[in-house]
């Protein structure tokens, strides 16, 4: 099993290294991250039409970069020549890995074409141990843990989730389980609450955790929502703001 959350917790998780503090996904937000003294990334993929995984919310590089166009339907010599708001050209998943060793990293596969080109890039950066792999796909997370063996670390995907939040309000009346860490599975992530309903409560970070499974919240921005979940026994928090998430933790004694 993979031993990325085998750090103490509450983990911080920069999202997308930080987006509300720096470009995004960018390397200057990772070195960001490390400069926070954070030891976990979260951030996001795609593969150029080549098959280069590369750093990206968006599956276009219209809104980060001066180009315009698919991740997809560029190759990787394209794709070099453009620029996100820090002056650099978009980062690559094999570059993060080895330029940043100790770092872990919160993965999200945002397409099914990605899915090949990743894996490709973990066996060969030898990155396993220390990535976590997400996605809203669970068939897309069921290749991925297919591909790569029970040995890397995973979230629960969209229906597992769901499954989750119905245990935590029916208790004994839903009687399928969800994937665990059997399956690979460490992790359940999710916002505080979707369409105005409560997602994370003290009895659903119960459940999850019976389920051997760590609650890492998205995306938590606002130091009063912080200490609310960190209050409900939450593992992690991801946020755009990884200096005021740090400063939460510093000030309840639980940064590390």
């Amino acid at each position: 099993m993979s031993d990325y959350l085998s750090g103490p917790g509450p983990i911080a998780l920069a999202h997308r290294g930080g987006g509300r503090e720096v470009p995004e996904n960018s390397r200057a937000a990772v070195e960001h991250t490390l400069a926070l003294g954070l030891g976990y990334l979260e951030t996001d993929v795609h593969a150029t039409a080549d098959g280069v995984v590369v750093l990206s919310h968006d599956p276009t590089v219209d809104r980060v970069t001066d180009g315009t166009g698919a991740v997809g339907e560029m190759d990787w010599d394209r794709l070099a020549t453009l620029r996100d708001a820090s002056g650099e050209r978009l980062l690559r998943l094999d570059e993060l890995l080895s330029d940043y060793p100790d770092l872990r990293v919160n993965i999200d596969a945002k397409d099914d074409a990605v899915v090949g080109p990743l894996v490709d890039t973990l066996r060969a950066a030898g990155a396993l141990d220390r990535v976590c792999l997400a996605s809203f796909s669970d068939e897309r997370l069921r290749r991925l843990r297919a591909e790569l063996g029970p040995g890397v670390a995973t979230s629960l995907g969209r229906r597992d989730t769901a499954r989750l939040v119905a245990a935590a309000r029916l208790g004994a009346r839903v009687r399928r389980s969800v994937a665990g860490p059997a399956q690979g599975a460490v992790c359940v992530q999710v916002p505080p609450r979707y369409r105005g309903v409560p997602i994370v409560t003290r009895r659903f970070v119960a459940t999850a955790h019976r389920h051997g499974l760590a609650v890492h919240v998205w995306t938590v921005d606002e130091p009063a929502e912080m200490v609310r979940l960190l209050d409900l026994g939450v593992d992690g928090l991801i946020s755009d703001r990884p200096r005021v998430l740090r400063e939460v933790l510093t000030a309840r004694g639980a940064w590390h």
